[in-house]
């Protein structure tokens, strides 16, 4: 199985924004630990990120063609205001999709309790930390 992990605005800037949100790991510890954990379950996975919203669109949409089995998505903001987001996802109806926070947003401010997104998901983890986006495989290889 090939599981797609994508990655919204800001991600990148693990280990250097919001430290005690976010933790100290960077965002290339969280891709070589999505990548050691899909190797354990010998399964495929791509990383994707991108701060970018049309080009989160297109690799769902490319999702569809390329044979992948499951998502996990980080929207980071857009999450609380991206239809268009949303409609890609709804769009791709054969592939399971999860969403992952790695803060609890609905401890946080009051516009990071509402997704716009999750309702086009099968599930959502949020609050775990990075150990969240192994769960959300987790669910994934489960679907």
């Amino acid at each position: 199985m090939k599981i797609l992990v994508i990655n919204g605005p800001n991600l990148n800037f693990l280990g250097i924004r919001e430290k005690n949100i976010y933790g100290n790991e960077d965002y290339d510890y969280l891709v070589n630990m999505i990548k050691e954990a899909a190797a354990e379950r010998n399964v495929e996975v791509e990383c994707f990120q991108s701060n970018h919203e049309g080009a989160i669109i297109d690799r769902i949409q490319q999702a569809y063609f390329d044979g992948t089995g499951g998502i996990v998505i980080n929207p980071g903001a857009y999450t609380h205001y991206s239809y268009a987001i949303h409609d890609a996802l709804a769009s791709v109806t054969t592939i399971p999709k999860c969403e992952i926070h790695i803060s609890d947003i609905t401890a946080r401010e009051e516009f990071r309790k509402v997704s716009v997104t999750a309702p086009a998901c099968d599930g959502q983890i949020y609050g775990k930390g990075l150990k969240g986006y192994i769960e959300a495989i987790d669910f994934i290889l489960s679907r």
